[in-house]
């Protein structure tokens, strides 16, 4: 049995469909599965056990030359089973024109109507995860409600690198400006994390900045930035290992979800019932207790606050 699994994605969305990953190995043991996502991602999955190959969809190449190669590539693997993970034009393509025996994908995707099983996805105050939706595309195909967790697989090399002293980590950026808690929030709870944690700022190379400013203003040498520093799994890694780790609604969270790292998420203009919340066994969750009418202002974050006000991130954050 041969699967592909589509998510062209941001790298969060990407780390919540290894579920499926999961859920389809332990179903089919002897299943061939691979991934096609885009290029960019591919280190989350250096030496991934349960996976075949990666499929690279490079988004900066002209687009109608990169749908149709990966189009050749797809057809040339003859695939029984392509699941869609996206809602969106372009993965409807690589799906409806696949070859595979059954298309599978969710309702919302416009070319949907060319799939062969199409799965509703309903975001509502029922508070769902995204894993589950997810996993509700082949559940036709598991025939069970057990619900698998995301998982990343670090090296032993990332693992054998970690101090040995207790730390705490601190991922303060976001895509998204309204997603993203305020610099001086972070500072002030950075002095409030008892002075016998090291402190490690994590994020990719845009948020080395960000993460140098939030370091200067506190004292001492225990804060270190390591955005851009590490990997995507040697981040992962460090989470795992961590007394606490902090993050806003963006991928950390869900990297901190696939190590089952202890976890407290920030949410500021989105809310946990989107279903991209903490999966953890030690979750913690902080938003506003302000009721606010603006809240959530959508799906997404926004590149500024709509109100101009952005009192979605006057949170109480202290160090658990």
């Amino acid at each position: 049995m041969k699967f592909l699994i589509i998510q062209t994605a941001f790298i969060g969305d990407v780390v919540l469909a290894t579920s499926l990953i999961e859920k389809l190995k332990v179903t089919f043991p002897d299943s061939t599965i691979d991934f096609l996502l885009r290029k960019g991602n591919e280190s989350l999955f250096v030496n991934h056990p349960y996976l075949n190959q990666l499929i690279i969809f490079d988004k900066k190449e002209k687009k109608h030359k990169s749908i149709l190669k990966s189009i050749r590539k797809i057809r040339s693997e003859k695939y029984d089973y392509v699941v869609n993970v996206q809602r969106f034009f372009t993965t409807g393509l690589l799906t409806a024109f696949s070859g595979a025996k059954e298309k599978i994908g969710f309702k919302k995707n416009p070319l949907s109507f060319l799939f062969t099983k199409k799965i509703n996805h309903s975001i509502d105050k029922k508070g769902t995860h995204e894993v589950e939706r997810n996993l509700s595309l082949i559940a036709h195909l598991t025939h069970d409600k057990t619900v698998s967790k995301p998982k990343l697989y670090p090296s032993s090399k990332d693992f054998d690198t970690l101090p040995s002293y207790p730390y705490v980590c601190i991922a303060p950026s976001s895509v998204w400006f309204t997603k993203q808690l305020p610099k001086e929030k972070w500072v002030k709870l950075i002095k409030d994390i008892p002075s016998k944690y090291k402190v490690f700022l994590l994020g990719g190379k845009e948020d080395v900045l960000l993460c140098e400013e939030i370091r200067t203003h506190t004292s001492g040498d225990r804060v270190v930035n390591y955005a851009g520093k590490l990997s995507f799994l040697a981040s992962a890694a460090l989470m795992s290992k961590a007394n606490m780790n902090y993050t806003n609604d963006s991928a950390p969270l869900h990297f901190a979800s696939a190590m089952n790292a202890p976890i407290t998420a920030i949410f500021c203009s989105t809310v946990p019932y989107f279903g991209f919340g903490p999966l953890s066994d030690e979750s913690h969750i902080v938003e506003t207790k302000k009721e606010l009418s603006c809240r959530p202002c959508g799906l997404h974050g926004k590149k500024k606050c709509p109100q101009e006000h952005f009192d979605c991130s006057n949170v109480e954050l202290k160090y658990k």
